[in-house]
Formats: C-alpha cells, structure tokens, sequence
C-alpha cells in the first residue's frame, strides 16, 4: 500500500468511528526457528509455531488508527468472518484457527514491534498492511518462513518465497490503464499523460508501469511526486494543465485522489483520471469531491468489486452485512476474505501431507497454480519473481453502487503488460 497499499491520509475516511476490538487471546508457544522439521503430534501431523494440537494461529498486522483504517477494518472483519465460519465447519486438521489483530497505525516501528512480537507464535500472516513496513521486514519473514499476504502491491515485495502478493502489482495496473486511455479515452501517440504519484514504494512501482507503456505508444508523462502528508493538490493541478495533459493517473491516497479532481474540474481541466487501487475509496462520494469523481475517474485493480453479481461475491455480502449490520462495504471485504481463503487453503494441503510446520505451509502453497476467481483474477502461486496475475478490472465510481464502484472493463491483461519484465526486490 502506499501507501497502498495499499499500499497517506484520507480525511473522509478518519469521520469514521473506527472501534474495533483486537484479539489478544493466548497463542500456541513455539519460536520463529525458520520453520524447520517440527515435532510430530498426536495425529501424526508434524507442527511448527503457531500450531497446536487444538489451534492454528494466524496474524493481521494492519490498520486501525492511521491513513488506511477504514480499509484495515474492513480487511480484519472480513477475515475474522472467513475464520468464524471455517471453525463452524471443523476448522482445519482438527484444529480451530485464533486470529490474532494487531494495530500498527500505518507506523513501521510499530509494524516491526508488532512482527516480532506475534512471529514467533503465528503460522501465518493473513494481512499486513502497507509496503514500508514489509519492506523493512522482508529479510526476516523469509528467513522465518513465515507465510505472509501483504496488502501491498509494489514490486519491492516480490521475489520472497514467504511473501505472497496477490494479483496484480501496481506497474502492471497502470501499464493496463495506459492501454485503456488509448483505447477508450482517445489518447493517441504524442500526447502528454499526467502522473500524480506518492514518493515511495507505491508511487515508484506504478511510475515504472505508466513510463514503460508511456514510451511504447509514443506518449509523455508529466510527473508530479508528493508526500504522504501533502493535502492540497492545488499546485499539482495548475502543473498539468500547463503542461496540457490529456489525462492523468492516479497513484496515491483517496484524501488526494478527492482533492485532484475536485480541484481539476474546478480549474477547467476536465480529462480522464484512472487510479491505482489504492487511490479511491467509496467514502469519498459522500464528500464536496463526489460529483467530479463520478464524472470521468475510473481505477484499475485485480479486484472484484464488491457490487459483482457472482453467487460468491453475493454470498460474502449476505453474509458480511448479516455479522456487521451497518458497516461500510469497500474493497477491503473481498480483499481480506481472500487472503484469509490463500492461508486455509495451504494449510488444508499442508494438512493432507500431514505436515504444518512453516516450511510444510509453504510448500503446500506454492503448489497453486490456479487460484480464485470469483473475488479477483485467477493467481499463479508457484512462483513468487512475478506477479500473480497480470489481469485488471476497469472500475467506476458508482454511488447507487454497493461498495461504492462498479465493474466498467472486464479485467484483461493488455497487450502491453503481457511481456513487460517487471522488476524484482
């Protein structure tokens, strides 16, 4: 994240009371030891940390008080349902799953404090939240081999065995942008694409994709790179259109994304906005920037939406909406519920070769090839120097909507980010 991140602040989003209560529940004993051979249980299955002859721990190292929260709860809600339900049908390997939540306010001393203190007792990571703290643990989650699902997608988080970043990086969705610009919003060969983008992992990831497919079609792009903490995108608007930018892409939070457009429109730019997925969120309909966001932005992910008519995504609403009544319906549902699925999976497997030690998990998730599909695009897990899926959706802004968006673009891979060669590490 950039993050975000999913990989920044989004005013719109810190309206909203953000009470959630973390598990800080016992956990099996056992020490991050790299994973290893384990002792054998009484099953016969061999165990590793975090597993128990009663429980698998898991971990969410997420969100809850910073720039991302709204996202993080809705994440962390999905998972807690996703595990409520598996322990209802038996849990896995005649154990009960216990999800452990830790807030790490979009902070990476805290986000590293956090891993150290839940590592040693966790078979899994189910969501960690943003690409500056991954980063800074990178090296210690592989050698723990600790299973972990990032909810960030910069290239920065490839090329770890244990580090699994789901579905598309953020250069190849905005490589897939580009594409649909030209093929859909008239931007042709000599025209100039504007780029907002935070500094950082986020930013820099998806400024690789939009200058490689920019230098493919003949088109040139006009950067403006801001902080995290920069709110008022006044000076970067009055950048673009001197710069007479046809369109312009979005990699950065949704407090900016709301000011970008607002301001652009206000100004008498009124171009296409296309946003990496961290860009946008529902939230953001209800505030002065609504209107122009419904107009002509649209924002490119592997992510199904949570308005998709598919009998699981309609499933997961009911069933989301029936345990939290009330509560916002964004991309962090499916996002989390998936991740938490990717984590049950390789233990269901791990199970069947009765081995949960760390090194067992990993092996038994790295041994998809095909996975998904109603929640998001079919993702590769056997290796882990590309992304998992190259495919994005195109979606738009849609306040009658549920979860604030609905799909515009099927997800495709573009011609372009079919053979792009993306960076690793």
């Amino acid at each position: 994240m950039g993050e975000i991140g999913t990989r920044a602040g989004v005013a719109a989003l810190a309206l909203l009371s953000l009470a959630v209560a973390t598990s800080a529940a016992g956990c099996a004993s056992g020490k991050a030891t790299g994973g290893g051979a384990g002792a054998a249980s009484g099953d016969g299955v061999a165990t590793g940390p975090g597993v128990t002859a009663t429980t698998v721990t898991v971990s969410a190292l997420t969100d809850l008080t910073g720039p991302y929260a709204s996202f993080g709860k809705s994440q962390t809600q999905a998972q807690q349902l996703y595990f409520d339900q598996a322990n209802a049908a038996g849990g896995v390997c005649g154990r009960k799953y216990e999800l452990v939540v830790r807030d790490h306010g979009y902070d990476t001393q805290k986000a590293v404090a956090a891993y150290t203190e839940v590592a040693p007792k966790s078979a899994a990571i189910v969501q960690f939240i943003g690409s500056p703290m991954i980063t800074a643990l990178k090296r210690r989650i592989d050698g723990d081999k600790l299973l972990t699902i990032p909810m960030a997608w910069a290239t920065t988080l490839l090329g770890s065995r244990a580090i699994q970043v789901t579905g598309t990086t953020y250069d190849i969705d905005m490589i897939n942008a580009v594409e649909f610009l030209v093929k859909e919003k008239g931007i042709t060969s000599g025209d100039a694409i504007g780029h907002l983008y935070f500094e950082g992992d986020y930013g820099e990831s998806s400024l690789n994709g939009s200058k490689y497919a920019a230098g493919k079609l003949g088109l040139r792009i006009v950067e403006q790179k801001i902080k995290a903490t920069d709110q008022d995108m006044s000076a970067q608007v009055a950048a673009f259109k001197a710069a007479g930018v046809k369109a312009v892409l979005v990699s950065v939070g949704p407090r900016q994304t709301a000011s970008l457009v607002g301001v652009s429109l206000a100004k008498g730019m009124d171009v296409p906005f296309v946003g990496s997925n961290s860009a946008y969120s529902p939230q953001l309909l209800a505030t002065p920037a609504g209107p122009a966001l419904l107009k002509d932005f649209y924002y490119v992910s592997a992510g199904t939406p949570v308005s998709a008519t598919n009998p699981a995504m309609q499933k997961l609403v009911a069933d989301y909406q029936a345990k939290y009544p009330g509560e916002t319906l964004d991309s962090g549902v499916p996002t989390g519920w998936s991740a938490a699925m990717i984590v049950d999976e390789a233990m269901k497997k791990a199970c069947e070769a009765k081995d949960l030690t760390r090194e067992g998990v990993l092996k038994a998730h790295r041994s998809q090839s095909s996975f998904g599909g109603d929640l998001g695009t079919p993702m590769d897990f056997t290796f882990f120097d590309k992304p998992a899926s190259r495919s994005s959706y195109v979606l738009k802004p849609d306040k009658a909507a549920l979860g604030g968006s609905v799909i515009y673009k099927e997800a495709e891979v573009s011609e372009l980010a079919k053979d792009y060669p993306v960076p690793v590490g």
